[in-house]
């Protein structure tokens, strides 16, 4: 059973439903001040933004998961981050007059930075890091050198490591612990996991440092880079992979928690990423029935397709023959976190 001592997994993630007004608009009732939002229009093809608090809000503001493309300049998206939420301004993609949004939230909280040479890292680095909930958002520089390595704050093994050129069209590679270090998925892209010891030099993070190899991606010489790196934490986050079934009695996967966001993606063959979270779903209950794809700026689906999650009190069950999240006999990452512990002060019944 999972022990926990994150009692409220709403202190460092949470996900916020409103809809936009085309109008300056502040957003409440995140529960903290955020440090990496995530935005989708639902009802829109919109491109997904993606802000954080080390590139701001305006130059070099905006990137776009959905997208290769270099991170661009906004003053309409995100204005500011606050103390329970952030401050929208009038872009569309994050604000449509009219449509339903949504936005998932991590607070990072403590500023660090590691100069070359320092705790076993060769690239200077900068950033936002919370040790408790395992999140941190790490700055640097690139030099094209094979064994590069650069500090991430965690104090804590990392098993997902999410890479993205800001200054160039370059794609989001993605480490994901089960995979191995010297393979990788592109999260704006639908293809099955890649082969390149490369990317991460082929080694594996440490506690202190994770590395790189002399490739453009993720390492080009003079090119601003920015890494989202989450380190697992007991009843609060899992990162993991499952097998799919193929059938309406899927694959169960164990969290030690019940689930506020699930991430999947098939690893075995070509297909889209697929993301749900507790806010969104036509029941209102455990059956989660709505989806957004981070690899593409289509709408959200679901609803009536009969494809759905349950998000129960100890994890997620897979329901029907999808191949997004349950081919029979493909191979699949995950990510989640919690709405509460399985065991804690406040222990989750599913709805």
């Amino acid at each position: 059973m999972a022990y926990t001592t994150i009692k409220n997994s709403g202190l460092y993630f949470n996900t916020k439903l409103w809809t936009g007004t085309g109008a300056n608009l502040s957003i409440t009732g995140v529960g903290f001040q955020p440090d990496f939002t995530w935005i989708k229009n639902r009802a829109n093809t919109d491109d997904h933004n993606l802000f954080d608090v080390l590139r701001g809000f305006s130059t070099d503001a905006l990137l776009r998961s959905n997208t290769n493309g270099a991170a661009t300049d906004t003053t309409e998206g995100i204005k500011s981050f606050d103390s329970d939420g952030f401050s929208l301004g009038t872009n569309g993609s994050s604000n449509g007059n009219g449509q339903g949004m949504v936005s998932w939230n991590w607070k990072a909280e403590t500023a660090f930075s590691n100069s070359a040479g320092a705790n076993g890292a060769t690239i200077a680095s900068s950033g936002k890091v919370n040790t408790t909930a395992g999140f941190s958002i790490v700055s640097f520089v690139g030099n094209q050198t094979s064994g590069a390595t650069v500090a991430h704050g965690l104090g804590a093994v990392p098993k997902v490591v999410i890479i993205k050129g800001r200054d160039s069209a370059l794609d989001w590679r993605s480490y994901f612990a089960p995979l191995g270090a010297g393979k990788y998925m592109v999260l704006n892209g639908n293809d099955a996991v890649a082969t390149n010891t490369n990317f991460m030099n082929d080694t594996s993070p440490t506690s202190i440092v994770f590395s790189l190899g002399n490739g453009a991606t993720p390492n080009k010489s003079g090119e601003n880079y920015i890494a989202y790196c989450f380190a697992e934490k007991t009843g609060y986050s899992k990162f993991g992979s499952y097998t799919g079934n193929g059938n309406a009695d899927g694959t169960f996967v164990y969290c030690g928690f019940k689930p506020a966001w699930v991430l999947v993606k098939c690893s075995s063959t070509g297909a889209d990423w697929e993301l749900s979270d507790n806010k969104r779903t036509t029941s209102g209950g455990n059956v989660i029935d709505k989806e957004v794809r981070p690899n593409t700026n289509a709408a959200e689906t679901g609803g009536t397709d009969g494809r759905y999650i349950d998000y129960v009190s100890n994890g997620f069950k897979l329901r029907q023959g999808f191949g997004n999240w349950n081919d029979n006999g493909a191979s699949y990452i995950y990510m989640a976190f919690a709405e509460q512990p399985l065991i804690g002060d406040n222990p989750a019944t599913a709805r």
